[in-house]
């Protein structure tokens, strides 16, 4: 069984507002930083074994629990330890 490690990015999609990334912005620019845009996110590192299809197995990690298909964008980078 072989050993994996996934870092997985999850995001809003466009047009789903980001509270969190707006006040960042705002805190930013009081801070006197030029910044005319943040976007908030999440990212797991995961490692998991797996003898199946590894780039399968994240996927059903962000279907299922780590991503709401409905608000969110996902990707992730898979490498194998």
């Amino acid at each position: 069984m072989s050993r994996y490690k996934a870092m997985i990015y999850i995001t809003l999609k466009e047009g789903i507002l980001d509270a969190e990334g707006e006040t960042v912005r705002r805190a930013l620019i009081s801070l006197g930083f030029d910044v005319s845009e943040v976007k908030s996110g999440k990212m797991y590192i995961i490692e998991f074994k797996c003898d199946k299809d590894p780039e399968e197995v994240v996927e059903k990690m962000c279907r299922h629990l780590l991503a709401n298909p409905v608000v969110n964008n996902y990707k992730y980078e898979l490498e194998e330890l």
